[in-house]
């Protein structure tokens, strides 16, 4: 049983059952973790994500070695790490979500068709194909992640980023939400792409307004 940090391993447990509860985590396949200072508490390997409980979290240095946990960490370690050694971010997701799956088998890029894609920075580019769990597939996906917070990788999945797990878990749902809006506009016909101007135009709009946050009634309106 982990012994240090029980409220982030707790956290990794109640983003896994969120995010299998939504369909983006089946089996054993994907992972979550979250960084605490120089401490990251991240998925053991093997474990059933949708029934994920604090004993199938590792807690791990930026080294990866293992400081609390009962099992080895997941095969994906070494694309967590390298992460975190490279962005300002607290925490990342890693799912198989299937939309999100099938998009990165065909494309090299999800375009932005729809403002809320945003959110994620933009595009989300797919990192080219290496094997699980190998240090060229961190790389690549590393690389993708610039200046973003979601990358797919090539005929395997997604990952996405966040200042907080529910972040993190809230911008894979939005992926994957943008995957299947962008493979039912297809069924259609080619979607319009936003273009940078566009796209421009909404972050402008978005900043004035303060889009997306929550205002306080003004009471002098009557």
């Amino acid at each position: 049983m982990t012994t240090i940090a029980p409220t982030e391993c707790a956290q990794v447990a109640a983003a896994c059952l969120h995010l299998a509860e939504h369909g983006l985590l089946v089996g054993t396949a994907g992972n979550a973790s979250l960084r605490f200072g120089d401490l990251v508490a991240i998925t053991a390997t093997g474990a059933v994500l949708a029934e994920a409980t604090v004993d199938d979290v590792t807690v791990v240095d930026l080294t990866g070695t293992v400081v609390a946990g009962r099992y080895a960490p997941t095969s994906e370690l070494g694309l967590h790490l390298d992460i975190y050694r490279t962005y300002d971010t607290q925490a990342i997701v890693h799912t198989h979500a299937p939309r999100a799956t099938a998009i990165a088998c065909v494309l090299d890029e999800l375009p932005v068709i729809h403002y809320q894609q945003l959110l994620l920075g933009g595009s989300t580019r797919v990192a080219p194909f290496h094997p699980f769990g190998t240090p060229e597939l961190a790389d690549a996906v590393r690389e993708a992640l610039r200046g973003r917070q979601s990358a797919l990788m090539a005929n395997h999945g997604a990952v996405t980023l966040g200042g907080s797990l529910d972040q993190a878990v809230e911008s894979a749902l939005l992926l994957e939400w943008a995957c299947a809006l962008y493979l039912d506009a297809m069924a259609i016909g080619k979607p319009r792409v936003l273009s940078e101007q566009q796209q421009a135009a909404v972050v402008e709009v978005a900043l004035r307004t303060g889009y997306g946050t929550r205002k306080p009634l003004n009471k002098d309106i009557k």
